[in-house]
């Protein structure tokens, strides 16, 4: 995968983001205390804010800049977003839920190509038991699954993962925190997950990103970030003495 980077400056509220991640083959861990502005940064690259002053690019792509009158829609982006809570439909079942996404855009595919796509990754996800079943009725571990499904499925260019792992038991984070690390490292592309787990960091070979009242304030590997902490939040985060 080639180097990539992604620029974020919006004004959201009351809080101001200016924020550029570069990357490459690693995934990027976006961690700050609560109210720093990463659930927002996430936001902002998928295209689900309504931001009054933005301008927010991928590489040599713009998606949105207020001041031109460009915002490319949410479905154009080539983005996977997994919101907080997995952001599931509950009237839907699970494969209804899963080829949601390929029934809207520029170019939806017809019903028979939308079930297919949908099966095939709902089986690479270990899933495919799951098709017709209500996902009021799924555990956590389950809706979590069902939303990367609907996520990887569109084929995007980019993943967003705000939280994943948080409405989880212990024992099941840990199992679905391996399994999440290897489908990171089969995606081909760039992502950033929002994590308040210094665990989750360590289990995805994750770059740090830290984040604090919009801005960065550190960035760079575990092992770095441990060393030398820049913050209070950031040393209690990696446990650093």
């Amino acid at each position: 995968m080639t180097s990539w980077q992604v620029i974020v400056r919006a004004r959201r509220g009351e809080l101001d983001l200016d924020v550029t991640f570069e990357g490459d083959e690693q995934p990027i861990a976006l961690v700050g205390p609560n109210g720093s502005g990463k659930t927002s940064v996430l936001r902002a690259i998928a295209g689900v804010l309504d931001l009054r002053d933005a301008r927010i690019t991928v590489g040599d792509t713009v998606l949105e800049d207020t001041s031109a009158g460009v915002r490319v829609p949410i479905e154009e982006r080539r983005i996977g977003y997994v919101p907080q809570g997995f952001g599931l439909f509950p009237h839907l079942t699970v494969l209804e839920n899963v080829e949601f996404g390929l029934s809207t855009g520029k170019n939806p595919l017809q019903s028979e190509e939308r079930s297919r796509r949908a099966l095939q990754m709902l089986s690479e996800l270990n899933c495919a038991s799951l098709s017709e079943r209500s996902v009021k009725h799924l555990s956590g571990g389950e809706k979590q699954r069902i939303a990367l499904a609907r996520s990887l499925v569109l084929e995007p260019a980019f993943l967003l993962l705000d939280e994943p792992l948080a409405a989880l038991d212990a024992t099941l984070r840990r199992t679905l925190r391996q399994f999440l690390a290897e489908r990171l490292r089969l995606f081909q592309g760039p992502s950033i997950t929002v994590t308040h787990d210094v665990r989750d960091v360590a289990a995805l070979g994750a770059q740090i990103v830290a984040l604090e009242n919009g801005r960065i304030v550190q960035q760079g590997p575990l092992s770095l970030i441990q060393q030398s902490p820049a913050t209070e939040f950031l040393a209690e985060f990696v446990g650093a003495d």
